[in-house]
């Protein structure tokens, strides 16, 4: 196959399968930090029967509302979630289209046990992946504009988050996305909702359809954020129109002074004054590569990734939306940049300690995380003189 041509679904799993199988110890065992998960995008095709069920919801695919009315129906339609295809298109009328699955999935999420389930989920699954520390995304608006209430969404999360340090081990904050595809007034709205619970969110960020919604369309939002002592990131999607505008936007302008992070942001690499900028203001970037693959040569992609490593950029991997994307999780995308981007074992740590520079964690916890890391390294070079905690 061509760098130049786009994967087929059996390519990227026979990879999955050849990256399971060779790996030593050292991706699996790795302290990792999460910076970029959408956590209604961590519904896997079992929660998604579950919540179906406990709700009475009937579940289809495509545009032409084909019933799936077993387990096996969720699983198979899920291994068939395309990212960008016309409704009208064979595969749009018989298939889920990623928004199609990622927003049908809101409307299963009812009560707080359902927010708890799908929340708890993410951290059982990032607590097998030795996931240390994560900032996953929530777009409240997603549920409060069905008539969910605010405090229902966050008590869910709020008990999922309390049990998973305690009995995973795994620390968390949560970053509040606004869906660029409402109005500034509808995020200003669900800002003011959000301030009850801001003992629970640590940033804000934007995120859904970008086409003709630039970041600074949310500057009101943004910077009073800013002022309100909340972090500021915004996607800025891979190859979509503007995106070098929007990445432009973020870093010198977005809520007074710019971001702290970018989300995506791959098309960075295309121009040096972007490099350079995203550099100088030591801006962290989240990138998903498998959730690029699924629609992008990899000729396109992995060149980008090691020409913003190689800058000098303080890059972290991260998952993006793994229920939607393959069941590619955080681990699939650490095996994956590993290959395409050969890089060593050091350039892995590196990239779980540019996630601990950039993530919002307090000087406590980002000590906990980096002497967990140190630890790790010296188990790898002299492991009879050390045992796992």
């Amino acid at each position: 196959m061509s760098d130049y041509e786009v994967s087929t679904y059996e390519q990227r799993q026979e990879w999955r399968r050849q990256h399971l199988l060779s790996d030593d110890g050292f991706v699996s065992g790795l302290p990792k930090i999460e910076l970029h998960v959408h956590i209604e995008g961590t519904m896997n095709s079992e929660l998604r029967w579950k919540l179906a069920q406990r709700n009475g919801i009937a579940l289809t695919r495509g545009t032409e509302k084909i019933p799936l009315d077993s387990l096996d129906d969720v699983k198979e339609a899920y291994k068939h979630i395309r990212g960008r295809i016309g409704a009208n298109s064979a595969e749009g009328r018989q298939c889920l289209s990623f928004f199609e699955a990622y927003y049908g999935g809101f409307d299963l999420l009812q009560n707080e046990e359902d927010f708890y389930d799908l929340a708890i989920g993410y951290f059982e699954q990032a607590s097998r992946m030795n996931v240390r520390y994560c900032e996953p995304f929530f777009d409240p608006q997603g549920h409060t504009s069905r008539g969910i209430q605010m405090e229902t969404v966050m008590r869910g999360f709020q008990k999922a988050q309390m049990e998973a340090e305690a009995r995973l081990n795994v620390k968390s904050q949560w970053i509040m996305c606004f869906l660029r595809d409402m109005s500034p007034a509808s995020a200003n709205e669900q800002y003011i909702a959000a301030i009850p619970y801001r003992h629970m969110i640590v940033g804000i960020g934007l995120d859904s359809d970008e086409c003709d919604r630039p970041p600074l369309l949310f500057q009101e939002v943004f910077s009073r954020a800013r002022v309100d002592g909340l972090r500021i990131t915004s996607h800025c999607d891979f190859n979509q129109k503007d995106t070098h505008e929007h990445i432009r936007q973020v870093v010198e302008n977005l809520s007074g002074p710019g971001g702290e992070r970018i989300d995506h942001g791959l098309n960075a690499a295309d121009r040096p004054s972007l490099m350079d900028g995203i550099k100088d203001k030591d801006i962290g970037m989240t990138i998903c590569p498998c959730a690029y693959i699924r629609h992008t040569a990899e000729g396109e992609i992995f060149p980008r990734i090691r020409k913003l490593i190689d800058h000098g950029i303080k890059v972290t991997i991260a998952s993006d939306d793994p229920a939607y994307m393959e069941d590619s999780w955080l681990i699939h995308n650490l095996y994956m940049i590993q290959e395409k981007c050969k890089l060593s074992k050091a350039d892995l740590v590196q990239l779980q300690r540019n996630a601990v520079a950039t993530c919002w964690a307090d000087s406590s916890v980002k000590k906990m995380l980096l002497d967990e890391i140190e630890l790790f390294e010296k188990l790898l070079s002299c492991p009879a003189n050390y045992s796992l905690p």
